[in-house]
């Protein structure tokens, strides 16, 4: 439940329905400032997609007609996660876009998960509230690194935080960045 803290709720967000032209979506999008917003059935209920601003520019100054539905210029349709989706599929799904359409245990449209949220919680886990310094290890990724390293750390200071590197199997040697706090403890 790690991602529905995370995302902005429908009710908070500027939508458009699939049944508004591309005029109507273009100031919408103008008075909100964003450069998409979610496209959402008449109910309110179902993602449809997205919908950019610079993709009904570029239609508008083709001279397309701005009086056709919004559909027209859909992207992202299939773009969606689940509200109780694992991490990891959040971090791989949502690269490419601004945010990602977040759909309830009955595929309705939650909200949305953006790309600053995500960074956000990502920098949390550097604890730099309570961090101050940021060890950098090299190890060859050997079964036990991990613990013989946090056991080494362990004897002289707290460890805030850490996160590994180059964790790929191709990769001769990884990187643990262990967050440490401002004040160092003494050995034990």
């Amino acid at each position: 439940m790690l991602i529905k803290s995370l995302v902005q709720k429908k009710a908070d967000l500027t939508t458009v329905k699939e049944t508004d032209t591309l005029e109507e979506a273009l100031a919408t999008l103008e008075d909100s400032g964003f450069r998409c917003v979610p496209i959402l059935d008449e109910s309110g209920q179902i993602f449809r997609g997205n919908i950019y601003k610079m993709h009904i520019y570029r239609h508008k100054s083709q001279g397309g007609d701005m009086s056709l539905p919004v559909t027209y210029l859909l992207k992202n349709a299939t773009k969606t996660i689940p509200v109780d989706a694992p991490f990891f599929k959040v971090f791989f799904n949502i690269k490419d876009l601004p945010y990602i359409a977040v759909l309830d245990e009955n595929a309705n449209f939650y909200g949305i998960l953006t790309h600053s949220r995500l960074l956000a919680m990502l920098s949390e886990s550097w604890n730099i509230d309570v961090g101050s310094y940021v060890l950098t290890v090299m190890s060859s990724g050997q079964r036990g690194d991990l613990a013989a390293m946090s056991k080494i750390l362990a004897k002289y200071v707290s460890i805030s935080g850490c996160l590994t590197l180059d964790a790929k199997q191709e990769e001769i040697v990884r990187r643990t960045l262990f967050t440490l706090p401002r004040a160092l403890m003494r050995p034990r």
